[in-house]
């Protein structure tokens, strides 16, 4: 007679290949913590000496680690429990997760290449967005630097010149090219 299938099972001494794939996945979890210390001290070092901001070498260092301590912890769990989807679900969910991470910065560059490449908008030019008034003082990838009337430096995420109206003020659009010339008398 067997029992039912959620019934209590005894506990029995689990078998010798278990307990060593259970030690493999927790010595491949120790060496993942201790390489994404290393690589995340060693990666802000480098932002460090590239002039970035101390703040955000903080940051990168710290989500460098937590990556690799997360992709440590789903190939410890596949060790463990022997199974390979369990690291392969660790891996999508992390690629997902970090694409809604990026999303809104991804979008900033898309929309400032397009910025950039349509030439609408170009240093010196006097725009209005929304309730922003300034002049464009630096069109980078991500962000669009403007300068009030009273000399305060506005940043702009390109989405936004990109998704919105923007009004510039005082230029006008170059003349047609297919009006045709009158010949000289």
């Amino acid at each position: 007679m067997t029992p039912p299938p959620l019934a209590a099972v005894p506990w029995t001494t689990p078998d010798p290949t278990s307990l060593l794939y259970f030690l493999i996945g927790a010595l491949v979890f120790v060496v993942f913590v201790v390489i994404a210390r290393l690589l995340a001290r060693r990666v802000a070092d480098m932002l460090r000496n590239r002039q970035i901001r101390p703040e955000l070498a903080v940051i990168v260092g710290r989500v460098v680690a937590f990556g690799l301590i997360g992709l440590g912890a789903a190939f410890a769990v596949s060790f463990a429990i022997q199974s390979a989807n369990i690291a392969l679900f660790g891996i999508v969910l992390a690629t997902i997760i970090a694409s809604f991470g990026v999303q809104d910065v991804l979008k900033d560059y898309v929309s400032g290449y397009y910025v950039l490449l349509e030439r609408h908008i170009r240093v010196g030019d006097r725009i209005t967005l929304d309730v922003l008034s300034g002049t464009v003082a630096e069109i980078k990838l991500r962000v669009t630097l403007l300068r009030s009337d009273s000399g305060d430096m506005i940043v702009v995420p390109n989405s936004e010149l990109f998704n919105r109206p923007v009004l510039v003020h005082g230029r006008m659009p170059p003349p047609a090219s297919d009006a045709t010339p009158t010949p000289p008398k």
